[in-house]
Formats: C-alpha cells, sequence, structure tokens
C-alpha cells in the first residue's frame, strides 16, 4: 500500500508509524485507559485489511481514531486526536527547511530544473528562490483555500507563481508602453529620464525600462522596436546637420549621414542585446523579453523600421558567443515577427525582410511568426474591426479593445481616442485545469465527466478569483515604474489600480494542459483524427471558453483561456496522474503531459497538416497559444523555410519553427546534442555528458531554454518527431 503525504507526496506503508504514533498517545493518558499491544496490533491489521492501493495518511488517522472509540478508549482518542493536531501545527509552522537546505547543497532536482532559463547554483538566482519558498510557504497556510492547496498537490490544477503570489503587487505578463515613456519621458529610481535625441540613446534607456520592469512583475515582457525607429531619424537629422555645417553636396551629405545612422543602428542594436542578456532583475535572471517587429505600426517611419529589424535579424544570425568565444544561440530576447501584405509576397517591398527572418529561424530558431491576416480575422475589437498587435512575453495574448468606449482608463501621454490600445496592458496571473485528470475520473462515463468539470472550473474560477482580489489592494506607489510613469499607466501617487484589472484592460487566464491525453482517454482517438477525437476536444475548447465568457459577463473581469507553458508542471501533472490511477499505456506511462492543444510530440504528421490542424483549436485558445513543428538543420534549404513561413501566414495566427543549434566545448562539435535512455544529455562525436561543457538550446514553451530540464520535460525533448522531411537537403 502507497500512502498519499499531504504535501502530494507517495510514500511506502508503514506500519511502525502508527504503533510509535498510538504508543505516544498511550504514554499521556491512565493506564486504564490505554490500548495493549495487541489492540495496537489490530488496528495495524483492520488498517491493511482494508485493502486499499494508496490512502490519504488523513483517512489513516481518521481510521486510527474510530478503532480507538470503538474500543471505549475515548480519553486516548482524545489524546491522539490532540497529538495529530499537534503535529499539524508543527508542520504548519515550518515546512520550508527542508527545501531551503536542498536548494542550498544543490540537491534538489525540482530547483536544479524548475526553470530551463535559470540557474540554480548561481547567487542571484539562489536569492529569487529563497524569497519564492518563503513565498509558497506563505501562500499555501495563509493565502489559498485547503481545498485548492489540495488540488494544487493532487495536481488536478496548479496554481501558477506562488513563489511570488505573497508580494499582492506582482502580476504576471505585460506589453510594454515603451512609446510613452521614451516620447514624454519617465522616472527610474526617482530618476528623471527625459526623451533622447537619438537611437542609440533609444536603446539604451530602453533596456532600462525592461530591466526596470521585469522586476516588478514575474512573467514575459514584450517591447515593439516601431518605439525605437523615430529615434533612428533623429539621428540621421543630427549626422545630416552636422555635414550640411561642413558644406558638403547635398548628395554627399546624405550619403554620410545615412552611413553613419547604419553604423549607429548596428552599435544600439548590440549595445541593445549585450544588456538585456547581460543584467540580472530581482528574479534572478536576464528579462524573459520579446521584441516585436511589425511594419503595420507605422507608416511615418517604416523606412526606419525596417532598418532596425535588419540588423537584429543580422546579428541574431551571427549569434552570441559564448565563454569559449563560439557563437551559439542566445535565449533571449525572443524575436517575433509579424507577416503581412508588404513583406509575404515575393514582389513585395519588405520581402527581403522576410527571406532575411527564415535564414535567421534555420539557424537560431527565431524569430516567431504571428499572421496579421488570421489574426485580423480572429481578434475583432469592441466595433468589429480586425486588430493585430503582439503577443505578452511567448504566447499571452490580450483581448482586443472592449473598453475603448471608456476612454484613456490607463491616462496614458500616447493614448489615441478611438484607436485600439494594446501597450500598457497586461495579465493578472493563471491558474491551469489539468484535463486528463478530469477524463480519468470519470473512468470514460460522459456524464460523469461534464460533472466533474464543471466543478473543476468553478474550482479554477474561486482560485483566480483569489489571484483578482489580491491584486485589487494595489496601488499605483507599489510599483510606480509600472502605474505611475507610463510602463503600463500614469495613474497618480496612491491611486488604486483596480480599474485597470477591469473593462477588458487586463486579462486574467484559465490555463489547460494536456488535451491529447484528455482526449485519447475519453474517445480512444487522437484530437488529430478529423472526427470523434477532433470533435470532442473542440467541444472541450469550446466548454473552457463558455465558462470564461460566463464568468466574464458576471464580473467585468477579462477571464480568458490560455494553452498554459506548462515547462516543468508537465512533469508533475504527470506524476500525478500516475500515482492516483496508476500506469496506463499511452495515457500516463510517460513522464509528461502534451502541452495545451497541441498534437502530442511523438505523433507522426506532416507540418502542414499540423499547423492547420492545431490553428482550429488555437481559435479556441484566445488568452495564449503558439504552434510550433520539428524540423532538421534547414539552413541549405531556405527554400523550405519560406514555404513554411507562406502557410502559416494563410492558415495560423501564431507559428515557430524548432531547429537544433548546440555545441559541445569538448570536441567543438556543433549540431545536436543527443539524449540517452537514461536522459541524460551527451555530446554524438565525443561522448561528453558535462552539462558544463554543452550548449543546448532548445524551445521548451515558446520560449528557447538553454539551461536543461527535468526528467519529464527532457523525455518530451527526446520523443519529439521531426515533421518536415528534409529531401532537398540530402
Amino acid at each position: 500500500m502507497k500512502v498519499i503525504k499531504r504535501d502530494g507526496h507517495i510514500v511506502d506503508y508503514c506500519p511502525d508509524k502508527i504503533e510509535a504514533a498510538i504508543s505516544k498517545a498511550n504514554a499521556e493518558v491512565a493506564e486504564e485507559d490505554r490500548v495493549t499491544e495487541q489492540q495496537i496490533k489490530n488496528i495495524i491489521k483492520y488498517i491493511e485489511g482494508l485493502k486499499k492501493k494508496r490512502m490519504l495518511v488523513e483517512d489513516i488517522q481518521d481510521t486510527i481514531e474510530m478503532r480507538l472509540m470503538a474500543l471505549g478508549k475515548y480519553a486516548l482518542a482524545k489524546a491522539y486526536i490532540t497529538y495529530r493536531y499537534t503535529r499539524e501545527l508543527v508542520r504548519r509552522s515550518n515546512t520550508t527547511d527542508l527545501s531551503i537546505k536542498e536548494l542550498i547543497n544543490g540537491e534538489s532536482e525540482y530547483w536544479n530544473t524548475e526553470n530551463s532559463n535559470k540557474n540554480a547554483t548561481v547567487v542571484t538566482t539562489q536569492r529569487d528562490y529563497l524569497a519564492g519558498i518563503t513565498s509558497t510557504d506563505i501562500t499555501r497556510r495563509f493565502l489559498l483555500p485547503e481545498d485548492i492547496v489540495k488540488a494544487h498537490d493532487e495536481g488536478i490544477i496548479h496554481f501558477h507563481d506562488a513563489d511570488y503570489f505573497a508580494q499582492n503587487a506582482l502580476h504576471n505578463c505585460e506589453l510594454i508602453n515603451l512609446d510613452d515613456m521614451l516620447q514624454n519621458g519617465t522616472i527610474i529610481n526617482d530618476v528623471m529620464i527625459e526623451k533622447p535625441h537619438r537611437f542609440i540613446t533609444a536603446a539604451t534607456i530602453a533596456t532600462q525600462i525592461i530591466l526596470a520592469v521585469s522586476s516588478s512583475s514575474y512573467g514575459g515582457a514584450t517591447v515593439s522596436l516601431t518605439h525605437l525607429a523615430p529615434f533612428v531619424r533623429s539621428s540621421y537629422e543630427i549626422y545630416l546637420k552636422k555635414y550640411k555645417k561642413a558644406k558638403l553636396s547635398k548628395e554627399l551629405c546624405e550619403k554620410l549621414a545615412m552611413e553613419d545612422t547604419k553604423k549607429e543602428i548596428e552599435s544600439g542594436v548590440q549595445t541593445f542585446n549585450y544588456q538585456v542578456n547581460s543584467m540580472t532583475n530581482t528574479n534572478g535572471q536576464a528579462p524573459f523579453l520579446s521584441v516585436a517587429m511589425y511594419l503595420g505600426e507605422t507608416d511615418e517611419y517604416k523606412e526606419e523600421l525596417a532598418m532596425i529589424i535588419e540588423e537584429f535579424l543580422n546579428q541574431r544570425i551571427l549569434g552570441f558567443k559564448n565563454e569559449k568565444g563560439v557563437y551559439i544561440t542566445p535565449a533571449f530576447p525572443k524575436l517575433l515577427y509579424v507577416l503581412e501584405e508588404d513583406n509575404i509576397k515575393p514582389k513585395s517591398k519588405y520581402y527581403y525582410l522576410t527571406k532575411l527572418a527564415a535564414k535567421c529561424t534555420a539557424k537560431r530558431m527565431v524569430p516567431d511568426y504571428i499572421s496579421e491576416k488570421i489574426m485580423k480575422e480572429y481578434k475583432k475589437n469592441e466595433y468589429g474591426v480586425g486588430e493585430c498587435y503582439p503577443c505578452m512575453g511567448c504566447r499571452s495574448f490580450l483581448t482586443p479593445d472592449r473598453f475603448m468606449s471608456l476612454g484613456n482608463i490607463s491616462k496614458a501621454k500616447n493614448y489615441v481616442e478611438g484607436k485600439g490600445k494594446y501597450y500598457g496592458r497586461f495579465n493578472q496571473g493563471v491558474v491551469t485545469i489539468n484535463l486528463p485528470d478530469i477524463a480519468l475520473t470519470s473512468g470514460k462515463d460522459m456524464d460523469i465527466f461534464w460533472k466533474v468539470f464543471d466543478e473543476r472550473m468553478e474550482l479554477c474560477h474561486r482560485a483566480l478569483q483569489i489571484r483578482h482580489k489580491r491584486l485589487s489592494k494595489v496601488t499605483s506607489d507599489v510599483a510606480p515604474i509600472l502605474w505611475q510613469h507610463g510602463a503600463l499607466a500614469r495613474l497618480e501617487k496612491g491611486e488604486s489600480i483596480h480599474e485597470l484589472l477591469h473593462h477588458g484592460y487586463s486579462t486574467i487566464s484559465l490555463g489547460y494542459a494536456g488535451l491529447y491525453e484528455c482526449v485519447k482517454y475519453m474517445t480512444g482517438h487522437s484530437h488529430t483524427d478529423n472526427g470523434k477525437g477532433k470533435e470532442f476536444g473542440l467541444e472541450v475548447m469550446q466548454r473552457l471558453n463558455d465558462c470564461c465568457k460566463k464568468w466574464k459577463a458576471e464580473e467585468d473581469i477579462d477571464y480568458s483561456v490560455y494553452g498554459t507553458p506548462i515547462e516543468s508542471t508537465t512533469y508533475k501533472f504527470a506524476k500525478c496522474l500516475r500515482d492516483r490511477f496508476g500506469k496506463i499505456k499511452g495515457i500516463t506511462d510517460r513522464d509528461y503531459i502534451t502541452n495545451s492543444y497541441h498534437v502530442p510530440v511523438f505523433e507522426e504528421i506532416d507540418a502542414f497538416t499540423k499547423l492547420k490542424l492545431e490553428s482550429e483549436f488555437q481559435q479556441l485558445s484566445p488568452g495564449g497559444a503558439i504552434s510550433y513543428i520539428e524540423t532538421p538543420n534547414l539552413e541549405n534549404n531556405l527554400d523550405t523555410v519560406m514555404e513554411v513561413i507562406k502557410f502559416i501566414y494563410d492558415n495560423i495566427m501564431y507559428a515557430e519553427l524548432n531547429t537544433k543549434s548546440d555545441y559541445c566545448h569538448e570536441c567543438g562539435y556543433t549540431g545536436e546534442i543527443l539524449i540517452d535512455d537514461d536522459m541524460e544529455w551527451y555530446c554524438p562525436n565525443c561522448g561528453n555528458r558535462d552539462h558544463d561543457k554543452l550548449n543546448v538550446a532548445r524551445r521548451t514553451c515558446g520560449y528557447i531554454g538553454s539551461n536543461f530540464w527535468n526528467k519529464g520535460r527532457t523525455q518530451e525533448i527526446k520523443e519529439r518527431v521531426i515533421h518536415i522531411d528534409n529531401k532537398d537537403e540530402e
């Protein structure tokens, strides 16, 4: 028999512990109220006679109390209850020591692999994790109801980012209103930052803003290169004025000014990249930053924007040097390239940028692609007009404006009446539902499935309401860079952010995971079958949206369905499912469950079929979604990359291509570092297995990870099939 402890861990049944607990209670009562050793053994036999495969520790204790009372040993039962209560108080009073010890000593698999972009041995990361352990402890003991903590521990739901929840000021992710802060000035650490006069200064200030903002939140942040484009023109005009003073010809002045401007763009972009990758925020890591490249955001500065985009792509193709001086694939910033009429057709003006983006993707896995065409079909504002805008971080998409008629509730200085506003908006947080757990709980009975589904949705709803209420107490003073100085708003000192949590200004996310396993168990089919499986999968997704729609109507809070990027939680959910339901072939026999609506990584399917199929599910995941395909090395087959990019433009809102670009320090091998059957990484050329001497970059959950992964995610990476047959390269 297995025993499920309060923290969700599964341990072997040990009768000695029962005997010890009753004996301690025995010593606290008079002799006539005690039980004999034989009676203790009988209680143990009774529990074992129940023939349970697994029992909650609380159920074992309840059974002991009932058996003691059945023997008429009421005083002893009371002493045992007191002993049990005292032990519970001890547990509740200090739950952090072991976690802290394991973290500091490097003994914890969880902390060492919790985030593939964090190195748990580095002091700045440890400082963040130490604070996170304390926050999680406070969250579990004081801030969340016991049933939500229990559901989280059992893997029924996942209450995200509990390691930041104790601070009521922190939210998830955002689109930084860089335009407002650069054009109208901002304040960082009580220092006024005025409007810069040239591009390189603007690029540097942008990185300082990014660091300050990412230190005041815990999720991903996105900025747009469009907001830097006006400063390219400012730099050009400075150079032009200098050469005009030298009384050179008009043509020569313009030529030399443009040459100097391009050099400044190169220096400014290099500074931006160095800053973003060398800075450490209060979360103990480089900012989780995405950079948007959307030509359609501007008409006036489109040429300048194109020049910045070109330089960002060129520098990313080159890569960043590692400690050996070898160019490798960096994790940040993530690049978001918007496909539109001006850059997708061979004869369009900016087609050259898309070809450059394809080259960059083949070499460095970015940029990722957003289809303006499809997004405008999916994302319509309250006036029915389609909108296109980047995601917050790796995949979180805002709801199109439905607060436009309310006016400038954030008091942004760059607000334009009647025009969609996305920069300055944010996400309040996430709670994720484990869909396979609902399916397995139902035993394949559809009526029970939907009954449990509704119960679990209400559980998630209450957990999300707790997230919202915690933020609703925040005033602008807790993070001036966010709420007073333009990143998200320009509120007055002491002003509540309450209005920004309503009316659609921000979202709050109902996450979901394991649609494939849920559908497979309930129907016997994958949701890719274009039949019964797909039909049921779409129904589940629609029900998730129906719940969000209902809650939104009742509370004026933008609940939104979110395809969760469960990096370490995929392993947790898989373990919990196996502990609760045993090993079921094709459902619980792996150390991971499938992310969101994705086709499972092991299912053979071609790239175009996969993207087309997932586009239907992506539409039903409006709060966050991203699709991907796995490819071989396509550096010598850019025609195939371009074919995929054009397919994305016509068929799916947001997608990426996953290539491999690794490096071995021991032998200098550049190619794909492999995984053996024991889930260990090794160089196929020299056999090197030292993580400190391997550079490995893999797409984990939208972001590129480079610090290795837990056992479950590593198995998922190992089992990924290739979706493109690279015949042209052969």
